[in-house]
């Protein structure tokens, strides 16, 4: 019998469209040879068009589901994703300060339709409780708004934004520049920890389904440190294979359609 490949969780929404959550995680995961694992936080009901409906799961359901993968199984990296409310802020936090894993924190705000889905009254919990655990922060610029109040326009701003989201106590802060691109600029991300500073960039993408793409970045980074890679590693990697994902988004209902996650198996 092989070996088990490295393991990875993922605490985040379901996305019933299949684009994004706990849905694009998993996919991301098994593309990037990493046992995917999940957490469910939330329930939505969206598809290409938008999300019409949130319901979020009580904090025990989501510390059940926790302790049964992590207590048998066992976790080598967790992604966190949405999480809805200040409780599951909370109750996500103190789970992974008993894991010992390092943990990607996506602090999911707004859906790509520009649809909640996390309560203003979580943002300080967000703050407080959820980037002081993180190893890595992946904020795109709307998320970076939200939590430090820094706007970003340029990528000057951007690195006025990472110092920001450092100063809340993760590790290192992945800054994601996608909305910069979209305003004709270049798809460039800054990672930083405050002493060494990365920037990545990729070609500008005019296809517009890119439903998906920061869960999809941050399983990706925490798929490799599951594998045992250091974070500028892991996120390197990372932006190369969703940046092949975008290229390959398609699609999909009468709206903005999914990456495509499986880009590296159809080439």
């Amino acid at each position: 019998m092989s070996d088990a490949p490295p393991l990875c969780l993922t605490v985040a929404g379901s996305d019933s469209g299949g684009g994004a959550g706990i849905q694009a995680d998993l996919k991301t995961m098994l593309a990037l040879g990493v046992h995917g694992m999940s957490v469910v936080t939330a329930v939505t009901a969206q598809n290409s068009l938008g999300v019409r409906g949130v319901w979020e799961l009580p904090p025990e359901a989501v510390t059940a589901q926790y302790r049964a993968v992590a207590d048998d199984i066992g976790v080598q990296a967790v992604k966190t994703g949405m999480l809805a409310s200040a409780v599951l802020v909370e109750t996500v936090a103190a789970l992974l300060a008993d894991t010992g894993a390092p943990a990607v924190v996506d602090p999911v705000g707004v859906s790509k339709h520009g649809d909640p889905l996390l309560a203003a009254s979580a943002l300080d919990a967000v703050r407080r409780e959820l980037l002081p655990r993180a190893a890595v922060a992946t904020p795109n610029l709307d998320e970076v708004a939200q939590l430090t109040g820094v706007v970003v326009e340029d990528e000057d701003g951007m690195r006025r934004a990472a110092d920001a989201v450092l100063a809340l106590g993760p590790e290192w802060a992945l800054i994601k520049g996608g909305h910069l691109a979209a305003h004709g600029g270049e798809a460039a991300d800054l990672l930083t920890d405050g002493e060494t500073a990365l920037w990545l960039r990729a070609p500008r993408h005019d296809n517009r389904h890119t439903h998906g793409t920061g869960c999809t970045l941050a399983s990706a980074v925490a798929a490799g440190l599951a594998k045992g890679q250091d974070v500028p590693q892991a996120v390197m990697e990372a932006k190369e294979y969703v940046t092949g994902a975008i290229a390959a988004g398609f699609a999909l209902g009468g709206g903005i359609g999914p990456v495509g996650h499986a880009w590296q198996w159809h080439r």
